[in-house]
């Protein structure tokens, strides 16, 4: 897998001749094995006197670290162990990781001797883990890099955290200059659409587990609610909003009655979970089912609203069913072949094969 070999000789040379642009937050190296200087997610300055060699991921959403640090192709020999969380039972990184087979894989949850045991020069993990998973490996002298990505500004900083930890932050810049151009062109669209004609949106997640439904809307400052602003929706839910998934029963989501509804479902396909709901009698009445603006989330091998380097798949489609029609179009295949071949280095007839048949949801234009 050679991801440089996307690049035309010309930006090839620029980059030569220019050397590497400093970004903030992280020092670039010389070299693959330089020092690195780096300011992590809690704010620590680090320094590693040569790029990590021995990178394990471990710790909840260990996944959503996981996809990202394959934006960069060092991932493939450095990433010596991972823990593995596959949302909806199958991964892409076999399809990424040139290297996978040979990986250590971390049980669910694995204490931190069960993460020394792969000798790593870093772990990487979630930001909330600082204490709980974070202080027994640093105990035992292991050093950390702690992530957060779930803000459009953490994940631009963090890609850059993984820049400098893999020792290539022109590739930080290259990832990142694929979201801005996305970000920039909803952005554009949405400020040319008054505040009075953006549409009251209710995004909520669906869960089963143990037999048990429930709809729960997210925090006022999570990416989803974020995506939703940003896609030229006004969110309707920000008063009901906690700390995390907040349950809401269904007398709150009629006294909502949103222009528009979006359901989010991390087990699997959410369109039988749309059609269920259409069906149920209460539903039918919501303004959003009556006018047909009840969708299911997209996603592949996971859903698109998430801290996961997909979220910009999400925001596009977002922008496509909030915005009035025609002003975004958003072509399901077309983007999902930019996204894996310019940031995952998949070629066309693989990206075809592999992940357009797990595409799920409301993809429809």
């Amino acid at each position: 897998m050679n991801r440089m070999a996307l690049l035309t000789p010309l930006v090839l040379l620029v980059l030569a001749s220019c050397g590497p642009a400093e970004t903030p937050g992280a020092t670039p190296s010389a070299g693959p094995l330089a020092r690195v200087d780096l300011t992590d997610g809690l704010g620590r300055e680090l320094v590693f006197d040569t790029a990590p060699a021995r990178v394990v991921i471990a710790g909840r959403a260990a996944q959503l670290i996981l996809h990202s640090a394959f934006l960069f192709e060092e991932a493939d020999t450095r990433v010596v162990a991972m823990e593995q969380r596959t949302q909806r039972g199958v991964s892409m990184l076999p399809l990424v990781d040139s290297e996978y087979d040979g990986k250590m894989q971390l049980e669910r949850d694995a204490a931190a001797e069960a993460i020394a045991a792969a000798h790593p020069d870093v772990v990487l993990l979630k930001s909330y883990l600082a204490k709980s998973l974070g202080a027994p490996l640093e105990a035992l002298g292991l050093a950390t890099v702690y992530l957060d990505l779930e803000t459009p500004e953490q994940f631009f900083r963090d890609i850059r955290i993984l820049g400098a930890l893999f020792g290539n932050p022109g590739r930080a810049e290259e990832v990142l200059a694929f979201y801005q151009e996305r970000l920039d062109r909803v952005s554009e669209v949405c400020m040319g659409i008054p505040a009075a004609e953006r549409p009251r949106v209710l995004l909520l997640q669906y869960t089963d587990q143990g037999g048990e439904v429930a709809l729960n809307a997210p925090p006022a400052d999570w990416l989803q609610t974020i995506m939703v602003e940003r896609a030229c929706g006004e969110p309707v839910w920000l008063d009901a909003s906690g700390g995390g998934w907040t349950v809401v029963d269904f007398e709150q989501i009629a006294a909502w009655n949103a222009d528009k509804i979006f359901v989010i479902y991390y087990s699997g396909d959410p369109v039988p979970v749309v059609e269920s709901l259409r069906a149920d009698p209460g539903w039918a009445a919501l303004r959003a089912v009556r006018s047909d603006d009840l969708y299911a989330f997209p996603g592949d091998y996971v859903s698109w609203d998430q801290p996961d380097p997909r979220w910009i798949l999400g925001l596009e489609w977002l922008a496509s069913r909030l915005m009035p029609a025609g002003l975004f179009v958003f072509h399901a295949e077309t983007e999902v072949q930019a996204f894996y071949q310019e940031l995952y280095g998949l070629n066309q007839a693989t990206v075809a094969a592999e992940v357009l048949p797990r595409l799920n949801g409301d993809l429809a234009p």
